[in-house]
């Protein structure tokens, strides 16, 4: 077995966690729900920019603060190059995923499979419905990959440059301040590549103002998350330091910091 130790073990586990929630929320992130509806509240309408707005958000955010603890983790325990090289080995992974459901798309359907029956009476043509699902923009997928690595980056720096200043302590200032910085410039970077950049000279380019506005709202949501989270990073941290051994934990992070 390749994986003998514990810190390799460590590695895979949270490695794997983050790509399979970053893979999954790139493809769940078709569906637009109401968060507030969701919550059994009325929408809340926000006066961004000019736009009025509530919190209809992309399922995708549903999975991205698991990303963002595992970036935290790897980033404590395993250092920026840890990261990194799981940041650039996710878009990659990313990138096939969507060259594979491409090809998937392009394939002749069965007779058989076409047309489905509904409850109601209706018929839903199957290879439609799954084009729709699985087709996104080629705009919004280059959008979303610029912006993770953007955010992956900015991540490591930010979280390094706290931990340098506060050392071991204030676990919940470096997680939490990295990741509300490098999130306010992801949420941004993908709207304006995939709204703006994407849809120049079209009917469908949203205004300047509607990309900030809807910035903002994700914005709202990511900061939120990352604050409700912040007590089951110490719960992982706490469970990995038992895992992994006082004196084991204490040499792999002083190690991180100076990768």
């Amino acid at each position: 077995m390749t994986f003998k130790t514990k810190e390799s073990r460590l590695l895979l586990v949270l490695g794997s966690f983050l790509i399979a929630n970053a893979i999954l929320s790139e493809f769940i992130g078709v569906k637009i729900f109401s968060a507030e509806r969701s919550l059994g509240m009325e929408p809340v309408n926000l006066d961004l920019f000019g736009q009025t707005l509530s919190f209809n958000m992309t399922a995708g955010v549903l999975l991205w603060p698991i990303v963002f603890i595992m970036t935290d983790l790897i980033n404590e325990y395993f250092g920026s190059k840890g990261v990194r090289f799981f940041s650039i080995l996710t878009a990659i992974l990313i990138t096939y995923a969507f060259l594979m459901v491409w090809m998937a798309m392009g394939t002749t359907p069965a007779d058989f499979w076409i047309n489905r029956n509904l409850d109601n009476g209706g018929v839903m043509n199957m290879d439609t419905a799954y084009n729709a699902i699985f087709g996104q923009g080629l705009w919004i997928i280059i959008g979303s990959l610029i912006a993770f690595l953007i955010g992956q980056l900015v991540d490591v720096f930010v979280f390094h440059a706290l931990k340098r200043k506060t050392g071991e302590k204030s676990i919940w200032l470096r997680a939490t301040g990295s990741t509300l910085v490098s999130q306010l410039i992801d949420s941004f970077v993908v709207l304006f590549i995939a709204f703006y950049i994407g849809k120049l000279g079209t009917a469908d380019q949203w205004p300047m103002s509607l990309v900030l506005g809807v910035c903002v709202v994700n914005y709202i949501y990511k900061a939120l998350m990352a604050i409700l989270l912040t007590p089951l990073l110490y719960v992982a941290h706490n469970q990995i330091d038992k895992y992994l051994g006082e004196e084991v934990s204490l040499a792999m992070r002083k190690e991180a910091m100076e990768n």
